[in-house]
């Protein structure tokens, strides 16, 4: 089949690959444009454009695909199907109705919970026991298709969103592959309407997200540290310097009476803290303008002790 391609990260592009392995023809490719990174804000292609140009397919990045001659160059390509993967851009009603099949999304959740940009995150922070990924016939909707195929992970109990992303990108990928299988043996697929129960939004991440508040419990806190592993991590203050707290594990239930944010003990174990309710052992953190390192190597270049206290709510600005 003749297969479009629209995505931008390693989630998209992990799919992309699987779509190439099995034969298809991919005569497009669609993905953002390049965009600034790091210190010198150098720009970076994505990983699908990365992907694309080693295999040499037709790559297209427009800005928008209301408009423009990037847009209309795109229509004009025959398509059998387009696949989305977290390509980060809305499709409007003309290049919903560009391939003969329509549109399928590969989205990062058991629809209709969490729907929106960051399922993945989303699902740790609420302590969800599992999620999947379900392929769905996009509509003009935000992740309300009906459902064509979906697949249950279960979320492990120390999982972080950077290891549930490359879970759910292979289950992703095999998906796809499966889905696109049975519409070339058939010439159609069957779907079935997402249900109005249960529906969720996963709100787009903010550094505000990731700001730890001492005052919460320390088992939110530990799915908060979890959920924002690689990115953007979750961040505190000490003494007026910016931490990222990268490890971390509940450590019990004391700490009643200290108020949220003081270290109750800092030694070759890890630094713990009182929370809200319970406390919190930090293993692996990363100060300001340094690198990751272990809490008692934290602990040895601060000569931090029992009674020091984090700032209780991380401000925007940390970091």
């Amino acid at each position: 089949m003749r297969v479009g391609f629209a995505g931008t990260p390693a989630f998209a592009a992990a799919a992309l690959a699987a779509v190439l392995d099995e034969g298809h023809a991919v005569p497009l490719v669609l993905t953002r444009p390049d965009r600034p990174k790091g210190r010198g804000l150098k720009l970076e292609p994505s990983p699908v454009k990365m992907l694309a140009m080693a295999r040499s397919l037709p790559l297209l990045q427009p800005a928008t695909l209301k408009t423009g001659e990037a847009g209309a160059a795109a229509l004009r390509v025959p398509l059998d199907v387009l696949v989305v993967a977290a390509y980060g851009l809305l499709l409007p009603p003309d290049v919903l109705a560009w391939p003969s099949h329509g549109c399928l999304n590969i989205h990062a959740s058991l629809l209709p919970r969490w729907r929106g940009a960051a399922p993945i995150q989303r699902a740790l922070l609420a302590g969800d026991g599992e999620t999947g990924v379900t392929i769905m016939q996009m509509d003009a909707g935000l992740d309300t298709g009906a459902m064509v195929h979906a697949v249950r992970v279960p979320i492990a109990a120390r999982e972080t969103a950077g290891t549930l992303h490359d879970k759910l990108a292979a289950c992703g990928a095999r998906a796809i592959v499966t889905v696109l299988a049975r519409l070339a043996r058939d010439g159609e697929l069957g779907a079935n309407p997402q249900p109005a129960a249960g529906a969720t939004y996963a709100a787009k991440i903010d550094r505000a997200d990731a700001a730890i508040d001492w005052g919460a419990g320390a088992s939110a806190i530990d799915r908060q540290v979890r959920a924002f592993d690689p990115v953007p991590g979750a961040h505190t203050s000490l003494a007026g310097e910016a931490v990222k707290v990268w490890v971390a594990e509940p450590a019990g239930t004391g700490g009643a009476g200290s108020l949220p944010g003081t270290v109750l003990a800092a030694n070759a174990a890890g630094v713990v803290v009182a929370c809200g309710e319970g406390t919190l052992r930090l293993l692996e953190v990363q100060p300001a303008g340094g690198r990751r390192m272990t809490a008692a190597a934290f602990i040895a270049g601060r000569r931090l002790a029992a009674g020091a206290r984090f700032d209780v709510t991380a401000s925007r600005a940390t970091g």
